[in-house]
């Protein structure tokens, strides 16, 4: 399933020439489009939301294949919430609309009704937590994260009179900031290791020269005496890197 926020190429509308001549099914088309654009930060939101609540994580502990509820979700998530089910079922049916999640629809009450179930996806799978690393569930977090969301509100008056929304807002640069603000400094530190190992993990996939033993040992070599690029508080919080 496509994104619906992925619109269908139509020369006329992404190309349109004051002569051409645009049909109301395509005029419809970008309307609906652009409501969507409108709406566009309702996704990434509700997709921190899931990661936040663990949604991703309660799905995977079942096990390959687990289809779960959204009351079952919300009752392993600990909530006291008796609305509870019906928030993280709305939020979960977005999600299936972007296709990060599967639904399908089981027989409950004997058969009389349905219940929709949730399961994995290919999507999904960059969002659960390993203790290796490699979800983007924290670098969504740090996209998301206050300090970056209060830069976009400097955005307009950065093009207007110049600067950089980032040094407006918090009076330094983004590469100074995560020493002056620990909580950030862990955040940004954090994602940019799960960020890291989903590429690497790939990079070796494809790549195979680097299972030569003699390449393997000058890597670990190198990273045991000059690692984390000599960021002071990149070295007090970042894993050691080993090959």
């Amino acid at each position: 399933m496509a994104s619906s926020l992925e619109r269908k190429s139509h020369p006329k509308i992404n190309h349109a020439e004051p002569e051409d001549e645009i049909t109301k099914e395509e005029e419809d088309e970008s309307f609906c489009y652009a409501i969507q654009l409108v709406g566009s930060s309702v996704l990434s939101m509700s997709l921190q939301s899931a990661i936040e609540l663990g949604v991703f994580d309660i799905i995977a502990r079942e096990g390959p294949g687990a289809k779960l509820s959204s009351s079952e979700i919300a009752a392993k998530i600990g909530t006291k919430n008796p609305e509870a089910p019906m928030m993280v079922d709305r939020i979960l049916r977005l999600l299936t609309s972007h296709s990060v999640l599967n639904c399908s629809a089981v027989a409950a009450n004997g058969g009389s009704d349905f219940q929709r179930v949730y399961s994995l996806g290919p999507v999904s799978k960059y969002f659960v937590n390993e203790e290796e690393g490699g979800s983007l569930g924290p670098v969504l977090t740090l996209i998301q994260d206050k300090v970056f969301m209060e830069s976009w509100s400097q955005l307009k008056d950065a093009v207007v009179e110049g600067g950089i929304p980032f040094n407006r807002v918090h009076g330094t640069h983004a590469f100074e900031y995560p020493g002056l603000d620990p909580r950030f400094n862990q955040a940004f530190n954090t994602a940019m290791f799960n960020l890291t190992t989903i590429v690497i993990k790939k990079l070796l996939h494809i790549y195979k020269g680097l299972e030569d033993k003699n390449v393997t040992q000058l890597v670990n070599l190198i990273t045991s005496r000059w690692y984390q690029f000599q960021l002071a508080p990149c070295r007090k919080s970042c894993p050691f890197l080993s090959w």
